[in-house]
């Protein structure tokens, strides 16, 4: 079974909580079962946690605070990032080297999750692509928060206008997940 660490659970709680309030993070955490709510009232950021919990917290922020729109995952990982790049991960961005920052994502994908892998390839100067093989678990809405979390992150490296297409995904029958980045 798929796992994910904590710090993505409380991550997106604090997401929620910082850009919706209490109430709003009540509202979310009141739309999951007795036992999604149990565990999540004390989250360790280091520990392993099943990733279809992951799941159903994200669809329930998704339904509470971004309407359905499954967009909202963007902005999800872009607070993700922010929040991971700027403490405990920090170590992982390469300001002025957005290719250094990539060449180090077999790493930082085993920081967020058990099982699978993340590869990154220089195509070039101001591009590359990042293929996931072998996840267990797998859906859109985790592949859109990769989405703007590496956007994110690019632009915390310095640089500007990223672009991410994201033209095979497991979760649509692909073979793996694949990202093609670009930048100025």
């Amino acid at each position: 079974m798929q796992q994910v660490k904590g710090a993505v659970l409380k991550t997106r709680l604090s997401f929620v909580e910082e850009h919706g309030g209490a109430e709003t993070r009540a509202r979310v955490l009141e739309s999951l079962s007795e036992s999604d709510r149990s565990t999540l009232k004390l989250i360790l950021p280091v520990a392993w946690y099943a990733f279809d919990l992951a799941e159903r917290l994200d669809d329930a922020i998704v339904q509470v605070m971004g309407k359905g729109d499954p967009r909202f995952f963007e902005r999800l990982g872009a607070e993700s990032a922010e929040r991971n790049l700027t403490g405990v991960h920090k170590g992982y961005l390469r300001l002025g080297d957005a290719h250094g920052f990539l060449e180090r994502t077999p790493g930082i994908y085993r920081s967020y999750y058990e099982k699978g892998r993340r590869e990154y390839q220089r195509v070039g100067p101001t591009s590359g692509v990042l293929t996931t093989h072998e996840a267990e678990a797998y859906s859109g809405p985790d592949c859109m928060t990769v989405i703007g979390w590496h956007r994110k992150a690019l632009e915390m490296c310095g640089v500007s206008n990223v672009v991410i297409r994201h033209p095979e995904c497991r979760a649509k029958g692909g073979a793996v997940c694949r990202y093609e980045l670009s930048w100025d």
